[in-house]
């Protein structure tokens, strides 16, 4: 591989975990030595970080990405200089963080499109605090989807040993069959096979997952199969991709695991989240597909309720960071 790829890393929400964990997976080698990471976010709060996680760090403020120097004894941090950690409240929803936080994932979008570092890992970021401080968006999606200009994103988590992309996300569970038809499952198997591409998976095999129990029973408990996961199961594979459903939800997890497939395509929030959760909470990840910059994430919240405590996981963090390298490079560590 040339040079190690720059990630950029966000803090997320100042008042949550996203600055312990930051600091945690700044002091694990694995992280340098797949990359070359930046820290966007505030160095006063990061110095405190530090502190509370006791890792033998001391951070390096730039105002400039030209500056950075990588020196993993004394990490980079993009200043933005947006938070007055005299004034930060733990575990607290507020504006200030939460616009904070915006701020960061800004900035970071921006290095990214501007091609001065290869992508982005992104530490949570919180609803309320959003709404607090005026962000007309949901979340990270919603955002980095606006920032860059694309209408067609969405969202896979990976585990080690698992991964899942969701054609309907935060939809009420009695409004996704609406939702549910062959053009949004054919656009998400195909963001799905080119952003296992860019992951070095060559020629992914992606399964399609089912709605109904039993795959519908041929249409004795439900036609989405037959009238729309199916046709866009054909329809990928009539343009060379390896796609296989409808199978039914209560194998096609189990038979990934077991190897069988590379990626499951799942209708909904739940049906995907709860088997990768399961199979490996602590270092699961999200990845931003569809986007036109490398974007992934931690696949947890803020957890206000143990925030700098200094007793957070940076696993998840860490896997971010592997995997935004990883995709960058399109290398498969």
């Amino acid at each position: 591989m040339s040079a190690r790829p720059i990630v950029a890393i966000t803090m997320g929400d100042p008042a949550g975990v996203g600055p312990e964990i930051t600091a945690r997976a700044l002091a694990r080698e694995e992280v340098w030595n797949c990359c070359r990471p930046l820290v966007v976010g505030d160095a006063g709060v990061l110095k405190q970080a530090i502190a509370v996680v006791a890792v033998p760090l001391v951070p390096h403020p730039i105002d400039d990405a030209t500056d950075a120097h990588f020196d993993p004894a004394a990490p980079d941090v993009l200043d933005l200089h947006n938070v007055n950690p005299a004034e930060l409240q733990p575990g607290a929803v507020s504006a200030a963080a939460g616009r904070a936080a915006v701020d960061y994932i800004e900035q970071a979008a921006e290095l990214a499109q501007a091609g001065m570092v290869d992508g982005i890992a992104t530490g949570p970021i919180n609803k309320a605090a959003l709404k607090e401080a005026g962000v007309p968006y949901i979340g990270h999606t919603e955002l980095l989807a606006a920032l860059t200009g694309e209408e067609r994103v969405t969202t896979m988590l990976a585990t080690p040993g698992l991964r899942a992309v969701h054609v309907t996300r935060h939809v009420p569970l009695g409004e996704v069959a609406a939702y549910i038809t062959r053009e949004r499952v054919l656009e998400t198997i195909r963001l799905t096979d080119a952003g296992l591409k860019d992951m070095g998976i060559p020629h992914p095999r992606v399964a399609v997952a089912a709605l109904n129990p039993h795959g519908g029973d041929e249409g004795l408990i439900g036609r989405e199969e037959i009238e729309a996961i199916g046709p866009a199961v054909e329809a990928a594979q009539a343009v060379g991709i390896d796609a296989h459903g409808p199978i039914p939800a209560d194998s096609v997890f189990f038979r990934a695991i077991q190897g069988e497939f590379d990626v499951v395509v799942a209708m909904y929030h739940d049906q995907g989240h709860i088997p990768i959760k399961t199979h490996g909470f602590e270092r699961s990840v999200t990845v931003t597909l569809g986007l036109s910059i490398v974007r992934t994430s931690v696949d947890h919240g803020t957890a206000f309720d143990i925030a700098w405590q200094g007793v957070a996981h940076e696993e998840s963090m860490v896997e971010a960071i592997r995997l935004a390298a990883q995709m960058a490079t399109h290398t498969h560590f």
